[in-house]
């Protein structure tokens, strides 16, 4: 019988306890008459006992019927009793503290099995229990093997020996080698860190116990560490296994060191017995622990050490050739058209991770279904990384004729100066059609997966998302808030440049700021730098937007009919993509060369 099961038969025979109580009281109780039927039944000799309690008044009638009576004034009541040969008995009027649990006797039931049932109900969801170790429910098989986990050759070449390790464990300890304690995955958030975990247990075919870090973490002080306790006392019962936490940070951070406050206690005592727990293995016990955590920065040092983590793997964003080998996986499960390459689609997708790709072919899947396709053509992934990357087409959204120039004006700036300027990424699609909260957008996709990234390619970057900004004023001459975000990023990209690469030319390589070890973004560390430092840097951050704003004005004003060319095919087909730009482009320049041909002869005349 399961414990939810458990729980409802306890309720069930809560309730039934309940209603007996009830009908046996009801049984039991005398029937209570009013103060008027009591006084006509004492004039009338019909009551052969009384027994007075303070005001109120138990009795038998002539027909050895029970009642009981409340008299509101006792005193005036006596001389009628006195004068009537009846037996009166009396006590005196005292608090009836067995009478006042009796009535709360129903309410103490229904309370312990509420209290029962969400107990187990706890219990079945988190696998923990105060008690006894067999609450602990290992996955005996995950049914996934390597073959299901693609585009982390090297991170899984790392743990083949952590499977060889539990099927032939002779193998290495004949040589006088150990077997690995524990390993750590860190990496970004959807690279796959669970679900090379749960591989490795299918591989080896061994329990694998599944427990998130905040799984320990209670209000109570000493529950976590007894469930760690309880859970490691159970995998050695069970050796060779595999246990597997995630999200480790939420119990393995860096412990405060002097904090008197005690705010911590609870996260640090189920760290010292995790740290305890991992030192007591036996050699005859072989139980590994894998962990998972998006930020390695805030673990504690003495949990990295080796003998517990000895293995600390970083499961990085897929390159192309990974991108290409992921969607092999998951579009075994989907219907694909015929020609569709998925190289092409791996290129244009840079900087996704395995489950956003896993997201991006649910997504064409259901759009093809949505247009009743037979197959999921090329399109359907094009329209479903538009729709993850920047959100849903905004088709009811009504734009006036200005606003959509503009529009097309400022993503066509953004183009154009993304297509002249060398050491940039190749223009994919530009389009007008609103997509979240923007109202265009221009795509840009790299031939190849950059790591590293040159000075001329950053300068050329801000001068691309100035591009918008500048069309508007060239064309329109005035300005409008649609560049908000353009500058926001330009900014960054310039104080980077200064504070953090080191490629300024007066305040030379010296980084004001860098990033941290995680893998969330946004955790960026600053130097102490005096004031007179600071004015350096925002003259210097200032004068390189300044430069390539007036190289890109520049640039455009010499281009002008290119840009009209190309925002004039945006207002008709509202999307352009690179080949198109590039048949634009070329009857720009064999124009632009007939215009010079003419002159030239001009001047011949």
């Amino acid at each position: 019988m399961s414990q939810i099961q458990t729980g409802l038969l306890i309720l069930l025979l809560t309730f039934l306890g309940v209603v007996g109580y009830n009908v046996y009281l009801h049984e039991t109780t005398p029937n209570e008459i009013s103060y008027t039927e009591f006084v006509e039944l004492l004039q009338t000799d019909k009551i052969i006992t009384l027994h007075l309690k303070g005001g109120f008044v138990k009795g038998e009638d002539i027909s050895m019927r029970e009642f009981s009576s409340f008299i509101p004034d006792v005193p005036s009541i006596l001389p009628l009793i006195a004068g009537k040969s009846i037996p009166v008995t009396a006590e005196k009027d005292v608090e009836n503290l067995a009478g006042f649990m009796q009535s709360m006797v129903p309410v103490f039931l229904i309370l312990g099995g509420y209290l029962i049932f969400s107990r187990m109900q706890k219990s079945d969801k988190s696998g923990f229990t105060r008690g006894k170790s067999s609450s602990f429910h290992p996955i005996t098989s995950t049914n996934l093997t390597f073959n299901d986990v693609a585009g982390i050759s090297e991170a899984r070449t790392e743990l083949v020996e952590i499977v060889e390790s539990l099927k032939h464990p002779d193998k290495f300890s004949t040589l006088g080698g150990y077997i690995p304690k524990g390993v750590l995955l860190q990496g970004p958030p959807g690279t796959g860190k669970t679900l090379l975990a749960k591989a490795i247990a299918g591989e080896a075919s061994v329990p694998f116990y599944s427990i998130g870090g905040s799984d320990f973490v209670e209000m109570f002080v000493g529950v976590g560490a007894s469930r760690v306790r309880e859970l490691f006392t159970e995998a050695k019962r069970n050796s060779p296994c595999i246990i597997f936490i995630d999200e480790i940070d939420a119990i393995g951070g860096k412990r405060s060191g002097g904090n008197a406050s005690g705010s911590n206690d609870e996260r640090e005592q189920t760290l010292n017995a995790l740290l305890v727990e991992m030192d007591g293995f036996d050699s005859n016990q072989t139980v590994i622990i894998i962990a998972a955590t998006n930020r390695p920065d805030i673990l504690d040092p003495a949990l990295l050490r080796p003998g517990r983590f000895d293995r600390q793997v970083t499961i990085s964003l897929p390159d192309v050739k990974g991108r290409r080998k992921i969607l092999e996986v998951h579009t075994k499960k989907i219907i694909l058209a015929r020609g569709i390459n998925l190289s092409e689609i791996a290129r244009a997708i840079p900087g996704f991770s395995g489950a956003e790709i896993a997201n991006l072919v649910n997504e064409a899947a259901l759009l093809a279904a949505r247009k009743n396709k037979n197959g999921v053509e090329l399109s359907d992934f094009e329209e479903a990384k538009d729709k993850i990357s920047l959100g849903l087409e905004r088709k009811n959204l009504v734009i006036n004729e200005k606003d959509r120039r503009v529009t097309a004006y400022h993503e066509a700036g953004h183009a154009i100066t993304a297509k002249l300027l060398p050491e940039t990424d190749p223009v994919t699609k530009i389009s007008i059609i609103p997509r979240g909260q923007a109202l265009g957008l221009t795509q840009q996709v790299p031939l190849d997966d950059r790591y590293t990234y040159s000075r001329e390619y950053l300068i050329n970057r801000i001068k691309i998302l100035m591009g918008g900004r500048i069309a508007e004023e060239i064309v329109f001459n005035h300005q409008t808030t649609g560049a908000s975000n353009d500058i926001v990023t330009a900014t960054a990209i310039a104080s980077r440049l200064v504070c953090e690469f080191g490629m300024s030319t007066n305040i030379g390589p010296i980084a004001y700021m860098h990033e941290q070890d995680g893998f969330l973004g946004g955790n960026t560390a600053t130097k102490p730098y005096s004031e007179k430092t600071a004015q350096l840097i925002d003259a210097e951050t200032k004068k390189l937007i300044e430069q390539c704003y007036e190289e890109t004005t520049e640039l455009l004003t010499q281009h002008n009919k290119f840009l009209h060319k190309l925002a004039e095919a945006l207002l008709v087909n509202e999307t352009v993509d690179g080949e198109e730009m590039d048949i634009v482009h070329h009857c720009y320049i064999n124009e632009k060369k007939i215009e010079e041909n003419f002159k030239n002869k001009r001047k011949e005349v």
